[in-house]
């Protein structure tokens, strides 16, 4: 499959605070599909697969019909129940397109969180069952205390100081004051207000925490032969992975591997898939729903060993376009957008094209690693055509 498929189009929405957006999110799923399409060069017609992860509400056949599509050939999702599935959706679109059971795929997110609800916000119940039934019951109802839990032990075992989490929140919101688009664009963030900030759950500051959005954004891939006759510079899809280890998915952190993001065995995959190694990445995009597991994911990834990241992420190593590694260079979804992390895809799409707002020179490799934190992990990697 190595770049047998490739990244011909991108499209978002606007992108809102909670609640605040004019639009259903049906609506802002059609209109940033119809963005990418356009951005392609290819018609509404043209489009004969579908592919997302946790869309249960904006199903393909409700899709299908109002976008007039001909034909589904193909429609899929992947396992998981968080954005750990983002770079998977990629992934399966990237084999169905290579495999040749749809031609030209659209793989989107829509998210809606002022009518449908917050994802961030326990939500009552009459009883609690599986791994609720050890958690609930001591008031871990939120990602943001599941994601606390590993964060606090990884901190402990690797001398992880708070200033690391805190270079996350500013790279994140540095880069957003270079984008429009960002929700906390004009907003800049000092590392004296990140420490003063109220406390959400140890060691989560608030602005250690993602924002709560409505919006869409979308992509088409398509074979790299078809994407070279279309309107943009395509951008193939070099690699793709998920996985998760020998017991990764034991309930209530009874893995083996605790503390992990679930990046360990993407890391090995992906490299090994790629014929490359982190060395040869210029830049990445780091899913944050927060700051805690993208420490864990850069280690995991094979970008450093857990000893080393302090050291890793201080100094302007992360932050900028000529840093050792920028990363989140849109804002993310700290700062920019959170679309349930999707905006990190077309992000890493722009850093190819050449066209993000906080541009690194010569991208030859592009990557995005999803939802560390939640299993199964994945991760895509593309490349200059």
């Amino acid at each position: 499959m190595q770049g047998q498929s490739a990244i011909a189009g991108i499209g978002e929405t606007t992108y809102y605070k909670r609640g605040q957006s004019p639009k259903s999110e049906f609506q802002l799923a059609i209109e940033a599909i119809t963005k990418a399409v356009e951005d392609a060069g290819l018609e509404l017609k043209d489009i004969d697969g579908l592919s997302s992860y946790m869309e249960s509400r904006n199903d393909p056949a409700r899709l299908s019909a109002a976008l007039g599509m001909k034909n589904v050939a193909f429609a899929a999702q992947p396992w998981g129940d968080g954005g750990n599935g983002l770079a998977a959706s990629v992934g399966i679109a990237d084999a169905a397109v290579s495999a040749g059971y749809a031609k030209n795929i659209v793989v989107f997110r829509a998210l809606a969180q002022g009518q449908f609800g917050r994802f961030g916000q326990s939500k009552p119940a009459t009883h609690v069952s599986g791994n609720d039934t050890f958690s609930a019951v001591y008031g871990m109802l939120s990602p943001a205390h599941n994601c606390a839990i590993q964060t606090t032990r990884f901190m402990h075992e690797y001398g992880v100081t708070q200033d690391s989490l805190a270079e996350i929140a500013l790279t994140a919101n540095a880069h957003a004051q270079l984008n429009p688009r960002a929700l906390r664009y004009g907003k800049p963030l000092t590392r004296e207000e990140y420490h003063a900030s109220r406390w959400i759950t140890k060691p989560f500051h608030i602005y250690d925490c993602c924002p709560e959005n409505d919006g869409a954004a979308a992509i088409v891939i398509t074979s790299r032969e078809r994407a070279r006759d279309l309107k943009q510079t395509p951008v193939p899809i070099l690699a793709a992975a998920q996985g998760l280890g020998l017991r990764d998915g034991a309930s209530l952190y009874n893995g083996p591997g605790f503390p992990t993001s679930f990046n360990r065995e993407v890391g090995q995959q992906i490299w090994q898939r790629a014929g490359i190694t982190p060395k040869d990445v210029q830049v990445a995009q780091f899913y944050e729903n927060f700051t805690g597991p993208v420490l864990m994911a850069i280690a995991e990834m094979g970008f450093c060993e857990p000893e080393e990241i302090n050291e890793f992420v201080a100094n302007g190593n992360i932050q900028g376009p000529d840093a050792k590694l920028p990363i989140n260079t849109s804002g993310g979804n700290l700062a920019e957008c959170y679309m349930h992390g999707f905006e990190l895809i077309n992000e890493a799409v722009r850093q190819v094209r050449g066209d993000s707002t906080c541009q690194v020179a010569d991208v030859q490799h592009s990557l995005v690693v999803s939802g560390p934190g939640y299993r199964p992990g994945s991760a895509v990697l593309f490349s200059k055509d």
